[in-house]
């Protein structure tokens, strides 16, 4: 209940993701929760982060609730079917999980298994509909369940897609069909994400701006060139590439956006993709 709570609060609220491992070896991803555990409000469990398959978000999000953690668990349309997500989505509440994020999911062609089958049987919007159904203690197919959910629903927006009016379209169907909050995609235009959430705030949802952190000049130009809806502007790009340590010159940019974020949002959303024990860093230098 802590994300829920922290919400509710109005308090800035922090999350971040922790990816799971390629194994059943958790370790370092027990490890890196204990890191943020004191750090963050809760911690999303990514499910087969860019079509890369690991261990399950479920698996890890369990393991999260036995550190102490609230998790996030995420759950995309790839790779399941309807009778498959609901199935998952009512065994994640009676192990005890409280957040779920709603994902389309990157395609199998960006992943490690190019030969698999993509799924897609629902879309992002569809599956927000039927995690409020299951909330409402009906199934898919409208029959009442023997005992239903009561999940906090999560959704993701690109705050700076362009052209920006199917991306806030979609938005405003993810608000109706029952998402409360959203975690943004990664954004580093402060003046436009500010728009946006201006937009945001006409509905009753809270909203985590996506902040992440950018490890090399060499990622950004990546981000720029291979992710619709991120767009890594010159001068951060120049000021990474002047850097003596661009890792370290990351962190610092991450913190900054936090705490520009500060002064008016609800909260940050921070993707530390393989660098996740330095998240406590950029959330130390934020304050």
């Amino acid at each position: 209940m802590a994300l829920k709570n922290s919400l509710a609060s109005k308090k800035f609220t922090i999350t971040a993701e922790i990816c799971p491992p390629k194994g059943t070896d958790t370790s370092v991803f027990i490890k890196n929760a204990r890191l943020l555990k004191d750090k963050i409000d809760a911690a999303n469990v990514t499910d087969n982060q860019r079509a890369v398959m690991r261990l399950s978000s479920l698996a890890c999000s369990v393991l999260l609730l036995k550190e102490g953690i609230d998790p996030v668990f995420q759950m995309t349309c790839r790779d399941r079917n309807r009778i498959a997500l609901q199935s998952d989505i009512l065994g994640a509440w009676t192990l005890g999980i409280k957040n779920i994020l709603a994902l389309s999911g990157d395609h199998v062609s960006f992943g490690d298994h190019r030969d698999a089958k993509p799924v897609f049987d629902l879309d992002s919007v569809q599956l927000v509909q039927v995690i409020s159904k299951l909330n409402n203690g009906q199934n898919m197919k409208d029959a009442a369940l023997n005992g239903g959910t009561d999940f906090l629903i999560g959704a993701v927006v690109a705050p700076e897609a362009n052209p920006s009016e199917p991306e806030m379209l979609k938005f405003e169907k993810k608000v109706s069909a029952g998402a409360r909050f959203f975690q943004t995609q990664a954004f580093y235009d402060m003046e436009k994400f500010k728009r946006f959430y201006e937009y945001a705030k006409k509905f009753d949802v809270k909203i985590l701006g996506g902040i992440l952190l950018l490890k090399s000049a060499k990622m950004a130009h990546f981000l720029n060139n291979n992710v619709p809806g991120v767009n890594v502007p010159e001068n951060l790009i120049k000021e990474l590439e002047s850097a003596p340590d661009q890792l370290e010159k990351g962190i610092e940019i991450a913190a900054r956006q936090i705490k520009e974020l500060k002064a008016f949002c609800d909260g940050a959303h921070i993707m530390a993709i393989g660098q996740e024990e330095n998240v406590p860093k950029i959330i130390d230098l934020s304050n």
